[in-house]
């Protein structure tokens, strides 16, 4: 058989790498637990100098939580200082406050062998979050629907770097706006047995998340134990509003854990300078945590960071910029400082195809994230045009560096068979180390082979269809769509989630907001 050009079809390379792409997701941890030293490029002295200016933004300054009489009421009990919807806070209050948070906590998954680790050690891969658009090389740049976010769930799942199932993977704007939120977490749950995220667009979707989570783990489960995180952002700079707050509130109480995230594009939303915006930064995210913890002592929750810098020129975004890699690294090591697990980070492009432009933004920005010892990753995966849009092809590109990620976290191997004196013995001068003893036990793991890249000669690329990256990508995730089964779901569990969604959806009318 021929291809369109007239060559030879060559497809068992091309299988051999779909395969082992698409390894079952137990091939690899759960988790990364990072065996790499940090890197921080703060001093203690420019650590202390942020910290004191945080401190003097949040007494004289404050921020504002609008239209929330219940969480000012709760600021005026802790003893801060309430002028309308201003809270200004004491020096030191806010840190008081979150000695009860923990510093690492687990989230549970359906599967338990899915469950994860955050905080300490301990890394998390999850997938884009919140695109209205998906594009693909067939159909280009589009709307997101409800098959959309199925097929990224799907994809997901399979895909052994990414440990996590992620929130809204695109939004399906096909459903309604105000119900859209039980199709997208019974998604997760029944074609993912990965730990996933909860709605945060309105408090009773809040509401109807855990729900779902107990009718899936139990109510007793649910209360005891973390099973759902939620996306808080901040409306930088200095606000808090009521959808956030109203969220925040609902999984605080229901002992799930927010990740509470200044929103931050520097330039715009924070002054221009790092050093001013981590202040901000630091302030907004303090205010946060801390309310999780007036409202639930010692509920889980997560130091968030989404920061990056603008073009002085459009106001666009920017990536993968010298700047943002030094807000990340600032803000992580902030969050070490208070002890508190810290999310950040991803494959972050600014680019509208998965290309140069793509590919070089985001080596950037995950490898930033990765050195700067991020707990939690967002985004890590399938992020195009600046969050705007969820990108099939870049989804199965990005979690080939993820893959790239987990060895390098890895660090050194120096046990006996790492150091390989036996391989150096055996050869000897002038020898090689094809054949030899050692080379042949480790064959098949010794190095990272990418699903992606092809290293092949350009004879052999040209037989095989002169196909660049996203090219070989657009092949790869339709071979795993083609191929994804779903895990296992208790049948009674899927009648009841199924039979809460048709009755929550028929208490209400059809709204686009």
């Amino acid at each position: 058989m021929a291809d369109a050009s007239g060559r030879p079809a060559r497809r068992g390379r091309s299988a051999r790498r779909a395969s082992r792409a698409n390894a079952a997701p137990q091939a690899v941890a759960a988790y990364i637990e990072r065996k790499i030293p940090l890197t921080e490029l703060l001093s203690e002295e420019g650590l202390a100098i942020i910290e004191a200016n945080c401190d003097t933004l949040l007494e004289e300054i404050g921020i504002e939580f609008r239209d929330d009489a219940e969480v000012i009421a709760l600021w005026k009990d802790a003893g801060a200082d309430v002028t309308g919807e201003r809270v200004r806070f004491p020096k030191g209050m806010l840190h008081e406050i979150i000695k009860t948070a923990p510093a690492t906590f687990t989230q549970h998954a359906r599967n338990p062998a899915r469950n994860i680790e955050i905080g300490g050690n301990s890394m998390v891969f999850a997938p884009v979050y919140g695109p209205p658009f998906v594009s693909d090389l067939d159909q280009g740049r589009r709307y997101g629907t409800i098959e959309d976010f199925r097929n990224f769930a799907k994809l997901t799942y399979m895909l052994p770097y990414l440990h996590h199932a992620g929130g809204t993977l695109c939004e399906p704007v096909d459903l309604p706006v105000n119900k859209r939120h039980y199709d997208m977490v019974y998604s997760h749950i029944k074609y993912s047995d990965k730990a996933f995220m909860g709605s945060v667009t309105a408090p009773q979707r809040a509401e109807d998340s855990v729900r779902m989570a107990e009718i899936l783990f139990g109510e007793s489960f649910v209360d005891e134990k973390t099973v759902l995180l939620n996306l808080i952002n901040v409306n930088s700079p200095l606000v808090y509003d009521a959808t956030m707050l109203g969220a925040l509130k609902v999984y605080a109480r229901h002992n799930q854990a927010c990740i509470v995230s200044p929103f931050i594009l520097a330039g715009a939303m924070s002054p221009v300078t790092a050093a001013g915006t981590l202040s901000q930064l630091l302030a907004e995210a303090l205010a946060g945590i801390a309310l999780t913890q007036l409202i639930r002592p010692g509920v889980p929750v997560i130091f968030g960071a989404f920061v990056s810098s603008i073009s002085m020129q459009s106001g666009a975004p920017t990536f993968g910029t010298p700047e943002g890699t030094l807000l990340l690294n600032g803000a992580s090591q902030l969050a070490r400082r208070l002890n508190l697990p810290f999310r950040s980070g991803g494959s972050f492009t600014a680019s509208k195809l998965p290309d140069a432009q793509s590919a070089q933004e985001s080596a950037q920005s995950i490898m930033a994230t990765v050195l700067s010892g991020t707990n939690f990753v967002l985004h890590a995966a399938g992020w195009l045009e600046g969050g705007l849009c969820s990108s099939y092809e870049k989804l199965v590109m990005d979690a080939d560096q993820l893959g790239m990620m987990h060895v390098l976290a890895g660090g050194f191997d120096l046990s006996a068979e790492g150091q390989a004196m036996e391989a150096l013995r055996e050869v000897g001068p002038g020898g090689h180390f094809l054949g030899a003893e050692h080379t042949q036990r480790h064959f098949e793991s010794a190095f990272f082979r990418s699903a992606i890249a092809d290293n092949n000669s350009y004879e052999q690329w040209d037989l095989d269809g002169r196909k660049d990256a996203a090219g070989r990508a657009n092949a790869l995730w339709k071979d795993m769509l083609e191929r994804y089964e779903p895990p296992p779901l208790d049948e009674a569990i899927d009648e009841a989630l199924l039979a809460f969604m048709a009755k929550s959806k028929e208490s209400f009318p059809d709204s686009a907001a």
